[in-house]
């Protein structure tokens, strides 16, 4: 550690989770003060800015209290690994009370709130934290214990703030480079979803409209109850769900049927060329059934749809990944806000704009080659995403290894 910097825990520099009764001295119990749930703790945003308020009787028995200047942290997962961190400030009468999930950090005179920030924003510590969480599966907390015994370098008063200047400067650019690699990889994405659009809506001489189910079989999954945990087995006949329609992957399989099972499910196996599309919560998306896959079957989330000879699989997959498809999805569906697509006789009705064959196999050749060139580029946006991301961990480790 640099020469005149102190090793300490963060219980030694911190007041964690300081006592409501500070409130009842300072206001009435009338009085509102700010209100922050879960959602509003941001992500790579320093300083916390609350929306709501309550008068303080309905909030100081079940939330967690904290005022102006303190250091808040979500505690459970996933918002915890995820980096939900920052300052409380702007609070109504300076007083906050927000969710029972936070840590309150309240920074003693040896150190810098926005150092401190800068600290608990490293991967390292979260990472660690991670590792020692405990609890019952998806409600996961950081221990206490953890968290008061954390060693934090604590430099001189100065040497914190010229480290948070620094940082401050450098996180500032990175933002704007991320933000402006965000919009690339977005651009990128728009352009092919725009030539999708236009080669469904000009189309060309020969074209003809007609309903999907003239064109492909529809088998929907079977009833939810058709498939209950308690007949899954060890290993046999695959269970394919929305993941791998979602993911286009039919490698990673979490159930399975026997062979019992399987024959008497017949009707909603898989075969090569199907297509499967997801039909509950994340709607409309698709893939192709390649050659290879574990025998297996449809579960209740999913759409099977079987070409006939007069349209390609791959021109199909196209055409459901357009927005001419999309939106009528949703709209047949009752709006985007509706979970579940509509029947699979309405499904049936949806007009396909229909090429000859040969023509079909001409415009897959087409989505295909600027498919692969969006790809390339987007691969190139990625890497800068990443290479910003491993910057600002590189960045952090420097300012608290004494080497900025």
């Amino acid at each position: 550690m640099k020469q005149g910097w102190q090793k300490k825990t963060l219980a030694d520099v911190c007041q964690i989770r300081p006592p409501k009764s500070e409130a009842r001295i300072r206001v009435a119990p009338d009085a509102f003060v700010s209100f922050v749930p879960m959602e509003e703790l941001g992500v790579d945003r320093k300083f916390l800015t609350p929306k709501q308020r309550k008068p303080l009787a309905s909030v100081i028995k079940g939330y967690t209290y904290f005022v102006d200047g303190d250091v808040l942290l979500a505690k459970i997962t996933p918002c915890f690994e995820n980096g939900k961190l920052g300052i409380a400030s702007g609070l109504s009468h300076g007083i906050g009370f927000g969710s029972t999930e936070f840590f309150v950090f309240r920074p003693g005179s040896s150190v810098d709130k926005e150092y401190l920030y800068y600290y608990l924003s490293r991967a390292d510590f979260r990472d660690e934290g991670a590792e020692r969480m405990g609890g019952a599966v998806g409600q996961q907390r950081v221990p206490k214990e953890f968290i008061e015994n954390y060693p934090i370098p604590v430099p001189p008063l100065p040497e914190q703030q010229r480290l948070v200047g620094i940082l401050d400067k450098a996180f500032a650019g990175i933002a704007t480079a991320r933000s402006n690699t965000e919009k690339n990889l977005q651009n990128a994405r728009a352009l092919f979803e725009s030539h999708l659009q236009s080669v469904f809506t000009r189309r060309g001489e020969g074209w003809v409209d007609t309903e999907l189910g003239d064109v492909c079989g529809f088998v929907r999954g079977p009833f939810g109850g058709s498939l209950k945990k308690s007949i899954f087995v060890a290993d046999g006949f695959a269970v394919y769900e929305q993941q791998h329609a979602i993911c286009n992957q039919f490698d990673d399989v979490r159930y399975f049927i026997d062979k019992a099972k399987f024959k008497e499910m017949k009707r909603f196996e898989l075969l090569p060329n199907d297509l499967i599309m997801s039909c509950s919560g994340t709607m409309g998306r698709v893939a192709i059934v390649p050659k290879g896959i574990k025998q297996g079957i449809i579960n209740q989330a999913l759409l099977k749809l079987t070409p006939t000879a007069s349209i390609s699989s791959t021109f199909l997959k196209f055409w459901m990944e357009s927005g001419a498809f999309q939106n009528a999805l949703k709209e047949y569906s009752g709006g985007a806000a509706i979970q579940n697509v509509a029947s699979v006789k309405i499904l049936k009705e949806i007009r396909v704009p229909l090429p000859s064959i040969n023509e079909q196999e001409h415009v897959v050749d087409k989505l295909d080659d600027l498919r692969k060139e969006t790809r390339s580029i987007e691969a190139v946006y990625q890497q800068k995403l990443a290479a910003l991301d491993e910057l600002k961990t590189s960045l952090l480790h420097r300012a608290f290894s004494g080497e900025l």
